[in-house]
């Protein structure tokens, strides 16, 4: 991928992911960091896909009711496009496996412009395959967090969104009573 020189200024940018399954605390950390910015005076604009309504409409709210304002959007050239070129210090990106491929792009834009981005998703869907944009944000990261849930079954690390319902659509959105975190073994025992 080839990046217009333009994209590039003085100030250090840097893309951080927070990825696990459903119920690991994704959200909750993109919120706790987030807020941390907001108490540094930071300039923060937060951004989340417009598909996920479940709890809000405008806000990214995590299972846990924690919640901080942000801009529903359509695709992430809409953050592009909001971003570019304006006085902003952290961008946060929730629900990042919602997005289409050209977030990647999108962040490292952004990222070059001097912004700290932090993004969190699944990394995986309900089959155990990678999700969306995921993997390449992954791989371009300067921070990777991996946070993990517990699994319902055995008690042990849960790295797997396991789906509770018949529906094989590739995006379900949905709770406890559609999805159980769960560890491989008992995810692969099924």
């Amino acid at each position: 991928m080839f990046l217009e020189p333009q994209f590039i200024n003085n100030r250090n940018g840097s893309i951080e992911v927070i990825c696990g399954s459903m119920f690991s605390g994704k959200t909750e950390e993109l919120i706790r960091r987030l807020k941390r910015a907001l108490i540094a005076n930071l300039k923060v604009e937060i951004f989340k896909p417009k598909i996920d309504n479940r709890y809000d409409d405008a806000k990214v709210v995590s299972h846990d009711s924690n919640a901080v304002s942000s801009i529903p959007v359509g695709s992430s050239t809409e953050i592009l496009d909001y971003c570019i070129n304006k006085e902003i210090d952290v961008i946060g990106i929730d629900e990042a496996q919602f997005f289409d491929p050209l977030l990647v792009e999108a962040c490292e834009k952004l990222a070059l412009q001097g912004i700290r981005i932090i993004v969190a998703g699944l990394d995986m869907d309900y089959k155990g395959q990678p999700f969306g944009p995921m993997p390449n944000l992954l791989s371009v990261a300067e921070f990777v967090t991996k946070v993990h849930a517990i699994c319902q079954r055995c008690g042990n690390l849960a790295t797997h969104s396991y789906r509770l319902v018949k529906d094989d659509s590739k995006i379900l959105l949905g709770e406890k009573q559609e999805y159980e975190p769960r560890c491989r073994t008992c995810y692969f025992k099924v």
